[in-house]
């Protein structure tokens, strides 16, 4: 029973813009009223009037039984934020929300359910304009991946070849720790086949988001996309041989694209360091979906793309930097909500509380005007200081005269760079990363012989 929302405003009667969030929590966990992301500073800071959304995870969200019976239908959790957005829309007036200028923001999980809802027909016109923080954009679940959760879970739920009423028979309980035996005792997680996420089914969700964004049927709104530069910092600890290492991450890759490997792998002289290793993590699974994402977009709607590279000396010595989530409490503003806040309080301090005024800034701009170059437009009346229109430039294709793919970076200084990491970009961009299981023909086998 967790199809609520959570509603957060200043306290007077104005009619202010709309922020809808999703929260992360790799489709399995996490909530509205996670401390740093109350709103209760966000919407001081920025003037919005913020909505959270709750909607149901795991096995009873992102898994699809549909084969079980036709009254079982794919994607419960995204037909739960449409439902969620439609509340919104019809009813948001009453708490002086402007059902006219609704942005659509998420992080991790919920960041790669912005990108998802942005390529849904039925999402059309429930949000304008929409920001998706470290999206793991490709973690959409093909047929043949969706069916080989499914069985996972059945076989770990104790039950072989069910019908439909006996899997209704199982508790709650018992779908829920299968579903979280199978996520961290498969193994399969650091084959970037993560057991929950949305499915493309032919009807909700018509085909992988990159694919949709490719061909330019995405919903054409102003779009804010990013990531941290060092996500996934803490797989430096994975590993204690560097030739494992390496056969992992070619594992990884073959799932998707057995004859794209190779070329990626070379740019991380194969992943056998374990910074290495990291990176490779980091851009397979955050950057370079993210990355596709906004250049295809870019070509029909405003797109802007930032990344996220601050971090106190003590997580810099740490090894840690900027890893995934460390951008929520500078943007939320909570900075004493963060599990890290004790370290940044041993320094970079103030550092933090200047990154912080900035972010909001620009969040807050992009979400009153659709440009995050609008400050003053945005904050009228507020006293937060007013930008220069080229601050921030649009990500756009290069030109004769103009570089492209601008990138604004955030770290002690903002500063903005122009196509980062350009030839790894070019690899991951004819890497096919859309259809999970190509190179694993020995599941696929295993799934031929259950149907």
């Amino acid at each position: 029973d967790c199809l609520n929302l959570d509603i957060v405003r200043p306290d007077d009667d104005r009619t202010l813009p709309v922020v809808v969030y999703l929260h992360g929590g790799s489709f399995i966990y996490g909530s509205s009223h996670q401390q740093v992301l109350r709103g209760h500073y966000l919407v001081q800071a920025m003037d919005v009037v913020y909505v959270s959304l709750n909607f149901r995870l795991g096995a009873l969200g992102y898994l699809d039984f549909s084969s079980f019976g036709d009254d079982c239908v794919p994607n419960p959790a995204v037909l739960d934020q449409l439902l969620a957005l439609h509340w919104v829309k019809d009813n948001i007036a009453r708490f002086g929300g402007d059902p006219t200028n609704i942005t659509l923001m998420g992080e991790s999980a919920g960041g790669a359910s912005v990108i998802t809802l942005m390529c849904v027909p039925a999402a059309r016109g429930l949000f304008h304009r929409a920001i998706a923080q470290s999206a793991p954009v490709a973690a959409v679940h093909s047929a043949a991946q969706a069916a080989f959760w499914c069985n996972e879970l059945v076989t770990r739920a104790g039950l072989t070849n069910p019908t439909l009423d006996e899997l209704r028979e199982l508790s709650p309980e018992t779908l829920i720790n299968a579903g979280q035996s199978m996520l961290w005792r498969s193994g399969e997680l650091l084959n970037l086949n993560a057991c929950f996420g949305a499915i493309v089914d032919g009807d909700l969700i018509r085909d992988h988001p990159i694919t949709t964004f490719r061909a330019g049927e995405q919903h054409k709104i102003p779009l804010m996309i990013g990531t941290n530069i060092d996500e996934v910092a803490f797989a430096k600890t994975f590993y204690f041989r560097s030739k494992k290492r390496a056969q992992r991450a070619r594992t990884m890759l073959e799932g998707y694209d057995p004859h794209g490997a190779d070329t990626i792998l070379r740019f991380y002289n194969n992943a056998a360091s374990r910074n290495d290793y990291a990176e490779l993590l980091t851009d397979s699974v955050f950057w370079a979906p993210s990355v596709i994402a906004a250049s295809a977009h870019s070509l029909s709607a405003p797109t802007w793309m930032y990344r996220f590279d601050y971090a106190p000396a003590a997580l810099r010595w740490l090894g840690i930097g900027a890893s995934h989530t460390a951008e929520l409490s500078p943007v939320f503003g909570d900075l004493d909500g963060s599990k890290a806040a004790a370290i940044n309080k041993l320094g970079g301090w103030e550092e933090l509380h200047t990154l912080r005024d900035q972010m909001q800034s620009y969040w807050a701009s992009f979400i009153h005007t659709g440009n995050p170059n609008n400050t003053a437009t945005a904050a009228a009346g507020t006293g937060v200081a007013t930008t220069p229109e080229t601050d921030w430039p649009q990500y756009r294709m290069p030109s004769d005269t103009l570089p492209g793919r601008a990138t604004k970076v955030f770290d002690t200084t903002a500063y903005v760079v122009y196509d980062p990491g350009a030839a790894r970009r070019v690899a991951w961009e004819n890497y096919s990363m859309v259809e999970w299981g190509k190179g694993r023909p020995e599941v696929m086998a295993k799934l031929l012989e259950t149907e």
